[in-house]
């Protein structure tokens, strides 16, 4: 007689939205520090701290300021603090993506030349933060849900 079947699924599921919560901390990390690096952002002297009159372009093509860069960085300092728990990585994923949803609404209604475009935002920029909504949101409801255990006996 083999041993009792642990359900690896749990832990398994644990593991992978840890990893998928960190990974996505690391990915915002990066574009926060590539948004300072001169060449992968175009027009980086034309960069202001804030506000619509930033011209650089991050990858030439996402508008970009200092607080724009410091937020992507913080948003990666977050996601790698809360993926060391399974209910805070997926509060970080869910409601990241519902604030990249919030930040995608904002985006469609302000007017991009007006004080009130604070990141600055971007065409580019609005269509990635509906991706980033989307995606986060799914990755926080889907990634490392609990399966139902495999019916070892049916399997053999």
């Amino acid at each position: 007689m083999s041993a009792p079947r642990t359900d690896v699924s749990a832990t398994g599921g644990h593991h992978e939205l840890r990893s998928t919560t960190r990974v996505v901390g690391v990915v915002f990390l990066l574009v926060g520090v590539l948004g300072f690096v001169p060449g992968v952002t175009t027009q980086y002297d034309a960069m202001a701290a804030a506000g619509h009159h930033s011209g650089a372009m991050l990858l030439g093509v996402f508008q970009v300021s200092v607080l724009h860069n410091v937020v992507h960085l913080l948003y990666g300092v977050v996601g790698l603090a809360m993926s060391r728990t399974r209910p805070a990585a997926r509060v970080y994923l869910v409601g990241g993506g519902l604030v990249y949803a919030v930040l995608w609404v904002y985006g469609l209604l302000v007017d991009q030349d007006s004080a009130a475009n604070l990141v600055p935002l971007n065409s580019a920029d609005n269509r990635l933060h509906l991706v980033l909504a989307v995606g986060m949101v799914g990755l926080g409801l889907v990634v490392g849900k609990r399966r139902p255990p495999r019916d070892v006996r049916a399997a053999s």
